[in-house]
Formats: C-alpha cells, sequence, structure tokens
C-alpha cells in the first residue's frame, strides 16, 4: 500500500488530511508529526546553512514522514525561490538513503490543473477526476470555514472573560471537520461552530490595543516558528488582524496584486516576489485605519521580505506608526522573542495613554 504524507503547517493539515483520504484507494495518508525541536534540528543539519528556515522546517517534517515509512511527499510551494525547492529536497532525502518521490502541486506560484492531475496519477492511476473535484471543492471549503473563524478568534480572544474558551472550541471543531462526510454537514457543522463562537463572553474595551501582523507567509502560518507570537499577543489583550491565510493564497492573491500595486504605487513599481508587494500595501492600510502598532515576520535569508522592509519602515515614519520586525531561523532565542515583545507592548500602552 502506497503510503502518503505532507509537512505540517498549523491547522491545515485536517483539510489536507480530508482531500488525500477521499481521493485515493489502496493508499494511507501519513500525519506528519507537529513540529518540535527535533524536527528543526534534523532540517538545519542537512539543509544548505543559508537557505530560508521554512525549507529547514519541511525538509525536518519529511524525515520525520519518512521514518514513518512514508513512499510519497506532497510539496505545495511557490512564489518565490521555495516554489524550486521541492527537487532540491528530493535530492538531499535521497543522497541521506530514503527511497521517496517528492510531487510539488504548486509550481512558479500556480497550482496548474493540468499538471496537477498528472502528479495525483503518479500516486494512483486509476484515482477518479470527478471524485477529486468534488472532494476538493469540500476541502476548499473547509479551508474557508477554518480560515474565517480565525479571524474572529485573532480579534476576540484577549478579551473572553473565561479563559481557554476560544482555543477548547477551536479544538472541538478541529476534531469534528476532520469526520465529516459531505459538503452538507461540513455547512451545518460550520454553520453551528460559528453560532458558539459568537456566544462567548468577551470584554473589549473601547481603548483597546490594535495590532496588525504582516510578512512571510510560511512563517506567520506555522505556529511554531513564530514562537506562538498570537498566544504571546492575546495575553496581552490585544486585538490582532492578520492578513494571510491559505485561502487569501489560493483563492484572492492574484485578484488582489494589481490593486495592492494601485494602492501603494508611492512606494513600489515592480513585483517584488511572494508576500513583499501585499505587506506593503497592508502596511499602508493598518497606519491609515487605526492600529496602534505593526508586526512585521518573517524567516531568515527571506529576500523579498528583506526587500520590503525598508519600505515598510518608511512607510510607518510616515504614519508614525511603530512598528517592530522579527527575524526567525533555527537559532532564535525564544526569550529574547517575549522579551523584544513586552517591551513593544509597554510602549504601544504609554503611547496610548498619551
Amino acid at each position: 500500500m502506497t503510503k502518503i504524507a505532507f509537512p505540517h503547517m498549523g491547522d491545515y493539515y485536517i483539510p489536507a488530511n480530508f482531500l488525500l483520504s477521499h481521493i485515493f484507494k489502496n493508499t494511507e495518508v501519513i500525519k506528519a508529526p507537529k513540529i518540535t525541536s527535533k524536527t528543526i534540528e534534523l532540517g538545519t543539519k542537512y539543509s544548505p546553512e543559508f537557505i530560508c528556515t521554512p525549507f529547514k522546517y519541511t525538509l525536518g517534517t519529511m524525515i520525520e514522514c519518512l521514518e514513518k515509512n512514508a513512499d510519497i511527499l506532497i510539496q505545495m510551494g511557490g512564489g518565490c525561490r521555495y516554489g524550486y525547492y521541492a527537487p532540491l529536497q528530493e535530492e538531499i532525502l535521497k543522497n541521506l538513503g530514503y527511497k521517496c518521490k517528492v510531487l510539488n502541486l504548486v509550481s512558479e506560484g500556480e497550482p496548474n490543473l493540468k499538471r496537477i492531475n498528472k502528479l495525483l496519477k503518479k500516486i494512483d492511476p486509476k484515482y477518479s477526476k470527478i471524485k477529486a473535484l468534488y472532494y476538493s471543492f469540500i476541502t476548499f471549503k473547509m479551508v474557508k470555514y477554518m480560515d474565517i473563524i480565525d479571524n474572529y478568534i485573532r480579534e476576540n480572544i484577549g478579551f473572553e472573560i473565561e479563559k481557554g474558551s476560544f482555543e477548547n472550541l477551536k479544538n472541538q471543531m478541529l476534531v469534528t471537520f476532520s469526520h465529516i462526510k459531505n459538503y452538507r454537514e461540513l455547512k451545518r457543522t460550520y454553520k453551528r461552530y460559528l453560532n458558539k463562537f459568537h456566544k462567548i463572553k468577551v470584554h473589549k474595551p473601547d481603548n483597546r490595543l490594535k495590532i496588525g501582523i504582516i510578512g512571510e507567509l510560511y512563517t506567520i502560518m506555522e505556529p511554531f516558528s513564530n514562537y506562538y507570537l498570537e498566544k504571546q499577543l492575546a495575553q496581552y489583550h490585544i486585538e490582532i488582524k492578520r492578513f494571510t491565510n491559505v485561502h487569501y493564497l489560493l483563492f484572492e492573491k492574484a485578484k488582489k496584486y494589481k490593486k495592492y500595486q494601485k494602492y501603494s504605487k508611492d512606494y513600489f513599481t515592480y513585483n517584488m516576489g511572494a508576500d513583499a508587494a501585499d505587506n506593503i500595501a497592508r502596511c499602508k492600510y493598518l497606519c491609515e485605519n487605526g492600529y496602534d502598532g505593526i508586526i512585521h515576520i518573517k524567516s531568515s535569508f527571506c529576500t523579498p521580505e528583506i526587500g520590503a522592509m525598508p519600505i515598510i519602515n518608511k512607510i510607518a515614519s510616515t504614519y508614525q506608526k511603530p512598528v517592530l520586525f522579527f527575524s526567525f531561523d533555527s537559532a532564535t532565542s525564544e526569550t529574547g522573542i517575549k522579551t523584544r515583545l513586552e517591551a513593544f507592548y509597554d510602549m504601544l500602552e504609554m503611547r496610548k495613554e498619551k
């Protein structure tokens, strides 16, 4: 029996697992273990030194999946040089003695349906295209529903009356999502949980602090890679705004680029790669819409975001908004992150009082 696996990233393993387990027969989907310090050590040990951190994290996850006897590894890299990492990762894994195939479903930032169909046939030549389309539709809806609820949680979790209410309910919802059988059941489940989330009691003061998080997509969406930054912010009773999620990347990014380019035409002319242009526009949006501060996060050696940082700093200075830059890698100190975050919060509080 063929065994398939994919790198871990946040809670998105649930829709990915749902999709793969429904479209293939005679295959086993191996759930990648959550990222730990062991994952980072493995990925860093076998990666080129100056390559970006997501490469190291995903390589470490791949090795852990291969230790569980995975045969095929699925990647979805694209948009920057990460889109070319799958062949390099496959070469590294083969040099380490693993026998596996690495299939990248997204090439150069664009999901090509014909190409994806050919790759899926490599996994199972008899797979049903109609069945794949149906379960892909359900999967994309699941991703959308998860992202909508996550956005609501970010805005409110810092103000919950009973600590742990949002997190506990979200864990229940994810377990339920993992067992749904069709779209009708998914939609009904989503509406039920959305109603439950809205019933959680919160106390949001009018003068609350609001912070926007922008930056490189992997570091934003994998909580371990940013040291659970959003949880830290919630402890300070801060309302959080985050733009990047999987639904945005799949269905909104391409449409919004021209809009962002027009909105930020004073700051850049050409496509800077990955999410750099998006984040410049987002910085301007946050400055113009009453946010108290901006946090920009990225992995080390992320070239597009390095290019965007001076422009983001310039916009923030123009609007007199504080911006905090974090660059994460395998050697980042969690204590240092917490110290800088606490100092940033204290500064925002003092500005708010004035």
